[in-house]
């Protein structure tokens, strides 16, 4: 508007003389032509126009083109709720919706830039700045983009997860082969190691394995990622779903990475993630080392270190081992809790009640209550059945007992004939579940006979061929003394042999 006037004080002084009025207001002297007929068109001279705001000298020259008489505009705060209501709706589908009821409507450009005039009266598209304090932030997120790697003879897409510390600019990223739970929980930590402290809240956008459930005002957050968050000492406050402005430090971070990580990467071919992991680690001191734009000076490396290392939360003692919550999982009637199709033992007095199973790579540990009251090595595969003899009620506990090594051990302590009996036992059966059963009657024995009659009874047996506990059981209860069969080197004693000294 200033150029303007300048115009229309050029011409009341130098007259209808274009070419001056054009090297005066150093215009061109169509854009000057232009000028003089808005003003004309508005009755407007230099001293009219003088008297007037810029504003009302603007909407002078530039009155708002009216639709035609017969056309009907749409309403366009209902556009704009449609756009924001359903993700998928574009200014397109609005448009050709609105030309079906509106043949004579606007067309698609004039629909789009009176859409637009509106938002920007309306406060709508305006960003508000926000302040980031030293050691307060940082935003998480993946890429879009992903890295083709070869795993052994199989392409696979690599995710590339990627944090940003708002204050400094400081950027981290790697690569994983999922965005699932354990790969997202692992990020974090080898985040924090990368930091060297914790800050003191994670802005991260609202993937199931962060955010159960996505809410402005009360969000659940993931078990497994709470269980992080609270070993790091850190809080969670997630960016409204579908709002990218709430996270711009990770929404440019991701950009940086893109640009500076992944596009100088397009023509490699990467064999494991390893060798992805350390390409974009050397990329990634480089991004983090290199000076930024003016005014800003130094790199976010140095801003960092000035500003926000010092403030950082420290890290605990352990770093936080990476693993899934189950959160109220029913013990069944067995005392076995399900977990990824195998089964695993806690203590029968928690049958029906409610646990949480923690699962990392190699454990899974079972609490009531916030006690843990069992952990088991876990197990690959399916339907396997892990069970501690001392989570079973004593009933179970003694059956369960009764295996050929535990009856072999009970046997030899005995004696060296009980055991030897019982072995023939375990291996003269067609099953040997038979052969336990068996043995178990000749233990039984063992706890109403002395040991030494029981071992009598036992050579006996296996003089006599025997091979049942009846056979030893019978010899027991005759009362008869239980005699030692003859020794190889002679007949032995007898009642029915008389003796040398009969016959002198």
């Amino acid at each position: 508007m200033r150029r303007i006037k300048e115009v229309l004080r050029l011409r009341a002084e130098l007259g209808a003389n274009l070419s001056a009025i054009s090297a005066g207001a150093k215009l061109a002297r169509s854009t000057v032509r232009a000028y003089l007929n808005r003003a004309a068109a508005a009755g407007l001279d230099a001293a009219a126009a003088d008297g007037l705001s810029e504003t009302a000298l603007e909407a002078a020259l530039y009155p708002p083109v009216l639709a035609s008489e017969g056309r009907t505009l749409p309403d366009w705060a209902e556009v704009d709720q449609e756009l924001r209501r359903h993700k998928h709706v574009t200014r397109k589908l609005l448009w050709m919706e609105y030309k079906v009821a509106q043949p004579d409507g606007l067309g698609f450009s004039q629909f789009k830039l009176r859409l637009s005039e509106w938002q920007k009266a309306s406060g709508r598209g305006l960003s508000m700045r926000q302040v980031h304090h030293a050691g307060e932030t940082v935003q998480v997120d993946y890429a879009g983009d992903t890295v083709t790697v070869m795993d052994n003879g199989t392409a696979r897409a690599a995710q590339i997860f990627v944090a940003c510390l708002p204050c400094s600019g400081l950027i981290y990223a790697e690569a994983s082969w999922t965005q699932k739970t354990e790969d997202w929980l692992g990020s974090h930590v080898r985040l924090f190691a990368y930091l060297g402290g914790v800050p003191a809240k994670v802005v991260p956008d609202n993937l199931k394995v962060g955010v159960t459930h996505a809410s402005y005002y009360d969000p659940v957050i993931n078990a497994s990622y709470a269980g992080l968050i609270k070993h790091y000492g850190t809080a969670v406050v997630p960016a409204r779903a579908r709002k990218p402005r709430d996270k711009p430090g990770a929404e440019n971070g991701v950009l940086q990475a893109c640009r500076w990580l992944l596009a100088p990467l397009r023509h490699r071919q990467f064999f494991s993630l390893a060798e992805l992991n350390q390409a974009i680690a050397l990329l990634l001191g480089e991004l983090n080392d290199k000076p930024m734009a003016s005014p800003r000076e130094g790199s976010r490396r140095s801003l960092f270190e000035a500003v926000e290392r010092a403030v950082l939360k420290r890290l605990p003692i352990e770093p936080y081992v990476v693993g899934q919550w189950a959160i109220g999982v029913t013990v069944n009637v067995d005392y076995h809790v399900a977990v990824e199709r195998n089964f695993y033992s806690v203590p029968y007095a928690l049958v029906r009640k409610r646990v949480d199973v923690f699962v990392t790579r190699s454990s899974v540990q079972i609490f009531h209550r916030g006690e843990r009251t069992a952990s088991h090595a876990r197990v690959a595969g399916q339907n396997h059945w892990t069970t501690l003899s001392e989570h079973m009620p004593p009933a179970h506990s003694a059956v369960a007992k009764r295996t050929p090594d535990w009856v072999r051990e009970q046997a030899a302590k005995v004696g060296v004939a009980t055991a030897a009996y019982v072995e023939r036992l375990l291996t003269g059966r067609d099953h040997i579940e038979q052969g336990v059963r068996s043995c178990l009657g000749i233990l039984r024995l063992a706890t109403r006979y002395p040991g030494e009659h029981l071992e009598a009874a036992c050579v006996r047996a296996m003089a006599a061929g025997a091979s049942s506990s009846g056979f030893v059981e019978q010899l027991l209860k005759s009362g008869r003394p239980l005699v030692a069969p003859a020794a190889e080197d002679g007949i032995g004693h007898h009642g029915n042999i008389r003796g040398g000294d009969y016959y002198h």
